[in-house]
């Protein structure tokens, strides 16, 4: 959890926290998305995280997807933004949330997959053979890419 957040929680409890979310879909030469098995709750997602006060989204989705992958991202393009009801969550321990999700694309990227304390595994996967359990808060995103929606979409 960032500063922010802990911050924030300190003043409003577990009422619901307005949070600025951010991800990459990253595609390999075959095609492939990389997703990230989380070890806090065992789903399949992309790798991203909230905003840091002060960062761009380009920065910010660089450095986590370096904290979480080991990838270098270059060239970065905007998939879509992300908002509705699929942002709202509630946590087992009681803290509410509602995101607004950023979500970036790009095959340019450098570096060998390594897992760190947030990824229990890290895999490439073909659009026909994505896990059941894909966080439901970022299957929205990762649906798109898999259905071919075109970048940039606004929901």
């Amino acid at each position: 959890m960032n500063d922010y957040v802990k911050t924030m929680r300190k003043s409003i409890g577990q009422e619901t926290l307005l949070t600025v979310g951010r991800g990459a879909i990253i595609e390999d030469e075959l095609g492939r998305i990389l997703l990230q098995q989380r070890t806090d709750y065992g789903t399949w997602g992309i790798p991203g995280d909230l905003l840091e006060l002060g960062e761009t989204f380009e920065e910010a989705v660089i450095r986590e997807v370096l904290e979480e992958t080991g990838l270098s991202l270059n060239k970065l393009e905007l998939f879509g933004l992300y908002s509705g009801v699929e942002g709202f969550s509630k946590y087992s321990n009681g803290d509410q949330v509602f995101s607004v999700q950023i979500i970036f694309h790009t095959t340019d990227y450098t570096g060998i997959l390594k897992t760190n304390n947030e990824s229990k595994k890290l895999s490439f996967l073909y659009k026909n053979e994505l896990p059941e359990n894909l966080n439901p808060h970022q299957s929205p995103y990762i649906l798109d890419w898999v259905n071919g929606v075109q970048t940039q979409i606004i929901k």
